[in-house]
């Protein structure tokens, strides 16, 4: 169960790392069409959507810190509270931007936190 836990961590931590890079350095060429903004929108949105992919950042940081610290307890704690943190945001991100993001960010982030307890 404790690898199943790392492979799922490991997804979310990934998915993170792509969101990362399309809200920060993709954001004009890739983001705003996966995010569906117009030209005009995406230019108003740019700083906010940089500053949220700096806070995906630091979701990505506490994610690798549970796959990779050496003290078993600690990395638990950090995915525990990466996963969880991810899983508040994807519900927050489902109620007020898109429904699919429920199933992309949430749903995998649930499922680790399960595993992470059943291990």
């Amino acid at each position: 169960m404790l690898l199943a836990a790392q492979i799922v961590t490991g997804i979310v931590a990934l998915i993170h790392v792509y969101i990362v890079l399309l809200e920060t350095v993709l954001f004009d060429s890739r983001g705003k069409t996966v995010f569906g903004l117009t030209d005009e929108a995406a230019a108003i949105v740019k700083p906010a959507m940089s500053n949220q992919g700096c806070y995906n950042g630091f979701l990505v940081a506490a994610l690798a810190l549970g796959l990779f610290w050496p003290a078993p307890a600690v990395a638990r704690a950090f995915a525990v509270f990466g996963l969880a943190c991810v899983a508040v945001a994807g519900v927050w991100g489902g109620l007020t931007v898109k429904r699919v993001i429920l199933l992309i960010q949430t749903l995998p982030a649930v499922v680790g936190l399960g595993l992470w307890w059943a291990a």
